[in-house]
């Protein structure tokens, strides 16, 4: 498991910055060239030889809550269903039916089985071929050997479900190392996927950096919190990003060992490669960046619930968060991604510039180039 800062090592080092009027720095600075956000056969690689074949995150274990829940959606541009077994366990799919490859499952919901609309062949939460209309009409038809096909692996990790879709990937796939993320006590009371007009490491690196809070956020999150202070720790090929609130600073008159960070800080997980989880006041924001095209991304969000902390209900607690932050901060990181994604067009830049208060931007571009060789 990852060793991060526990509440009191993260109070600390935000207080030493806050005294010092520093921030968490790299060690140097990070030179990107432009053209791999533009080059469709870049793109093709970081698709067919990370997202595929590494394991990705898929959905929130909350998202399966029962047996029969299911999650049909497409992931590095290939349609998967995610499934909760009758014994518990999940199971991913390639959707596709093997009689004429019609998907067998759209959406969200619960089911026994999954029938295909065109000719009703029907399969087993497991993937089994279970029933075929007309049976007779397939001479010698091995139902065993026409079962849904299984992705090549799939993993419950801290609340949260990994698929890799084919083999030939790392040997290290770094799910050992995840802290607690999501706790069994979390409700998911909201999903919803939208298609923003940037590529999907443009959106990715809006997340990991504070130093454009005050400039871009003047009005919503800079009154709240401060101006280019962050924490920045990394676990593997991920990292933890702290944005602390003003009212951090109430924690120094609480003794060291009661301090807790909870509301006083925004946790920002990046989990390698296309991941986001932001652990807010009241609510967590789990967001997965699936690019549709070097210049679109389709995201997929789930929100969750926070942990009880006190008297207020957590549900209505974490609802008036995310009200809050969609409506305000993130349409403005929306802006500035499809802003930057045209600026690109002008050719002005041969590489974007990341500075020692970026350093989160570097480890991912770093990690991603070493996969891709």
């Amino acid at each position: 498991m990852a060793t991060l800062l526990d509440d009191r090592g993260v109070t600390q080092r935000v207080f030493d910055h806050i005294e010092a009027g520093t921030t968490d720095m790299s060690d140097g600075i990070w030179r990107e060239p432009v053209a791999n956000y533009r080059s469709p056969e870049r793109l093709a690689a970081e698709i067919e030889r990370v997202l595929r074949r590494y394991p990705t995150l898929f959905c929130p274990s909350a998202a399966l809550a029962e047996p029969g829940a299911f999650v049909a959606r497409e992931a590095a541009g290939t349609p998967l269903v995610v499934v909760r077994g009758a014994d518990g366990q999940v199971r991913a799919f390639r959707n596709s039916c093997r009689h004429r490859g019609m998907q067998v499952a759209t959406g969200t919901g619960c089911a026994k089985a999954f029938a295909c609309r065109y000719h009703g062949w029907t399969y087993d939460l497991d993937g089994r071929l279970g029933y075929v209309p007309h049976e007779h009409g397939f001479p010698g038809l091995d139902k065993e050997r026409h079962g849904l096909v299984p992705v090549h692996a799939v993993v419950e990790r801290q609340g949260l479900v990994f698929v890799t879709q084919d083999p030939g990937g790392p040997a290290d796939t770094g799910l050992d190392e995840l802290p607690e993320l999501i706790a069994p006590d979390q409700n998911l009371f909201g999903a919803r996927e939208n298609t923003t007009a940037a590529n999907w490491k443009i959106f990715l690196e809006g997340f990991v950096e504070g130093y454009h809070i005050r400039p871009t956020h003047p009005k919503t999150f800079y009154p709240f919190g401060f101006d280019n202070l962050n924490v920045v720790e990394y676990f593997g090929r991920n990292s933890r990003v702290t944005f602390p609130f003003q009212r951090i600073k109430k924690l120094a008159a609480v003794p060291e060992a009661e301090r807790r960070v909870d509301g006083a800080v925004t946790f920002v997980y990046q989990l390698f490669p296309n991941a986001i989880i932001a652990v807010l006041s009241h609510h967590t924001v789990v967001t997965i960046l699936e690019p549709a095209g070097t210049s679109e991304t389709r995201s997929v969000t789930y929100s969750l619930t926070n942990r009880p902390t006190g008297d207020e209900d957590p549900a209505a607690a974490a609802k008036r968060d995310a009200a809050f932050v969609s409506q305000t901060g993130a349409a403005e990181d929306n802006a500035v991604v499809c802003a930057i994604q045209k600026g690109i067009a002008s050719g002005a830049n041969e590489h974007f510039t990341y500075g020692r208060f970026e350093g989160a931007i570097a480890h991912f571009h770093r990690s991603l180039d070493a996969l891709l060789g």
